[in-house]
C-alpha cells in the first residue's frame, strides 16, 4: 500500500474514533463522577500506551527517559490528563455533549491567541476575524440562539468547556518544545498523573465502588481517546507527504460526532448547534486558509 494511502487510513480511524468519544463521554458520567472517569480513563490510557511501547519493543527506553524527564513530565500529566479532562469532563456533565464537544472545537483558535502572550507571536487579520467567528458560534450554541437576551443554558458548562480549551491549547504549545519521543512523553505524563489523580480522588471522596458501565466506558475513553487514537493519528503524520490533506480531514469528526449523539445518546440535535458549529468551523478555515497566504 502506498505511504499517502496507509496515511489517510490511520488519519480516517483516528477521525473516526474521536468522532465517538463525546458519546463515550455522556454515556460514562451517567454512571461516573468527572474525577472517577478521569481516573479510570488515565489507567486505561496508560495500560494501553505501556502495551503500545510494548509491541514497538520500547518498552525498556521508558526508565531512562524518566529519570531524565520526570519533572516535566509531572508537571505536564498534572495538565494533561488530570486538570484538562476534569475540567472537560465536567462541562460534559453540565451541558448537553453536542454544545461540549462543539465548544471544544475552538481549542486551535484558542492555542493562536494563547501564543500571542506565550510566544510573542503576531496576529494576523485573519486569526481576529476567525476569533471574531468562532466565539459568535459558542454565544450562538450557548444561548440556543437566543443572542440578545444571553441566556445560557448552562453559563457554568460554557465556562468549563472554554477554560479546557485554554488549557489543551497551553499544553501543545509548551508541548512544542518537549524534546521527549512523543509516545514515550505521554506515557510518562499519564503515568506520572495517576498519583495526582488519586489522591484527588481520595480527597474529595470518590473513591468508592462503580457500576461496571462506568468503567467499560471510562476503558473506552481512556484506550481510544487519550491513549491508541493519539498513535494512529502521530502515525499518519509521519507517514504523508502533506500534513494539511491528514488535518483537514479534523474537520469531519464533529459533523459524524453530531450523528452519533443524536442516535445514540438520543439527543435531538438544535438548529443553534448546527448554526454555531458551522461558524466555528468557518471561522478555523478561515484561520487556516490565512496561513497559507
Amino acid at each position: 500500500m502506498p505511504q499517502q494511502k496507509k496515511a489517510y487510513l490511520l488519519g480516517l480511524s483516528a477521525v473516526l474514533a474521536w468522532s465517538t468519544v463525546a458519546t463515550a463521554f455522556k454515556i460514562s458520567l451517567q454512571h461516573l463522577s468527572p474525577a472517577q472517569l478521569v481516573l479510570y480513563a488515565s489507567i486505561a490510557s496508560t495500560l494501553s500506551l505501556l502495551s503500545i511501547l510494548l509491541w514497538q519493543g520500547r518498552l525498556a527506553s521508558l526508565l531512562p527517559a524518566l529519570r531524565q524527564h520526570w519533572r516535566g513530565s509531572l508537571l505536564l500529566g498534572a495538565v494533561n490528563p488530570l486538570a484538562y479532562y476534569l475540567i472537560l469532563f465536567q462541562a460534559y456533565a453540565l451541558l448537553p455533549a453536542q454544545e461540549a464537544q462543539a465548544i471544544n472545537y475552538t481549542w486551535a483558535l484558542t492555542m493562536t491567541l494563547l501564543s500571542v502572550p506565550l510566544l510573542k507571536h503576531q496576529l494576523s487579520r485573519h486569526d481576529v476575524l476567525a476569533a471574531v467567528i468562532c466565539y459568535l458560534g459558542v454565544l450562538v450554541i450557548g444561548t440556543h440562539g437566543q443572542l440578545l437576551q444571553l441566556h445560557f443554558s448552562s453559563l457554568a458548562g460554557v465556562g468549563y468547556a472554554l477554560a479546557s480549551t485554554l488549557l489543551w491549547a497551553g499544553y501543545w504549545i509548551f508541548n512544542a518544545r518537549d524534546q521527549r519521543e512523543p509516545v514515550i512523553g505521554l506515557t510518562l505524563n499519564f503515568l506520572l498523573s495517576l498519583p495526582l489523580t488519586l489522591a484527588f480522588c481520595a480527597f474529595s471522596g470518590e473513591l468508592k465502588p462503580v457500576a461496571w458501565q462506568g468503567l467499560a466506558g471510562a476503558a473506552y475513553v481512556g484506550s481510544l481517546e487519550m491513549g491508541f487514537t493519539f498513535v494512529l493519528w502521530l502515525s499518519a503524520m509521519k507517514l504523508t507527504s502533506s500534513t494539511a490533506r491528514i488535518a483537514n480531514l479534523i474537520f469531519l469528526s464533529p459533523l459524524l460526532s453530531l450523528g452519533l449523539i443524536h442516535f445514540i445518546v438520543g439527543e435531538p440535535i438544535l438548529p443553534s448547534t448546527m448554526i454555531g458549529l458551522g461558524l466555528i468551523l468557518g471561522g478555523l478555515l478561515l484561520q487556516k486558509l490565512g496561513k497559507t497566504h
